[in-house]
């Protein structure tokens, strides 16, 4: 069933995180640093990762660890990824702030609130019930307000809000699922992981009318993508 979360229409997430924020500050700034170092220099990303709390997207005992440059578990088997990885994954959509986005594989919700901060609407989809409940709860007390939340199998995309300027699939498949591309708009771009279950090529694609024009960026090792149009459960 898909959901509203935090409010309804364009604005990107609110102001609301808590949680000590104040005790994060400082790592948080540390992050931008380390961010800065290693390439990123994508200001309206660099901001979106300064609003976001990721201590409140990780488990409270590795919580201590949020700022961190390193992909860190969830639960249910999944990771938050890198910062740098999210930084980078958001940077080379090249986004305006006008987008409608789909992501596929919302997890712990961390890139979901940061791709909120960059676009007009995100429309998100996870297959774990568990990991959409906790992400619910956290997008909700951060107030981002241009959410959209759907539980399902991510291979098929969500056409009722089609087509999308920009696709993030946070997981790896063995190439792009076609209910994906026919989701893309013209000249919209998709970012994906593709290659085997152990490693993947982050492969940016945007459409141009039947075909998909491919760049590859770096290699990257994600979660596999399982669904009707991924690797089978």
């Amino acid at each position: 069933m898909a959901e509203s979360v935090g409010g309804s229409g364009p604005g990107g997430a609110g102001r609301g995180g808590g949680g000590g924020e104040h005790e994060f500050r400082g790592p948080r700034r540390r992050l931008l640093d380390t961010l800065r170092e290693r390439g990123i220099t994508d200001l309206a990303v660099l901001h979106a990762v300064d609003r976001t709390p990721r201590h409140l997207f990780v488990p409270h005992a590795i919580m201590h660890r949020a700022y961190e440059d390193s992909a860190l578990p969830i639960g249910s088997g999944q990771t938050i990824s890198q910062p740098s990885v999210h930084a980078r994954y958001l940077a080379e959509l090249k986004l305006t702030g006008h987008e409608r986005a789909l992501e596929i594989g919302t997890g712990s919700g961390y890139q979901t609130v940061l791709l909120s901060h960059l676009v007009a609407q995100v429309f998100s989809i996870e297959r774990v019930r568990e990991l959409l409940d906790r992400a619910r709860d956290v997008i909700r007390r951060v107030d981002a307000r241009n959410v959209s939340l759907l539980m399902g199998d991510g291979t098929y995309g969500w056409r009722e809000y089609a087509p999308y300027d920009a696709i993030l699939v946070s997981a790896a498949a063995p190439d792009v699922p076609r209910p994906l591309f026919e989701q893309l708009a013209e000249g919209g771009r998709m970012l994906i992981p593709i290659g085997d279950r152990d490693d993947q090529m982050l492969t940016v694609a945007t459409r141009r009318g039947d075909t998909l024009e491919r760049r590859d960026i770096t290699p990257v090792r994600f979660v596999p993508l399982v669904g009707a149009y991924g690797w089978a459960d």
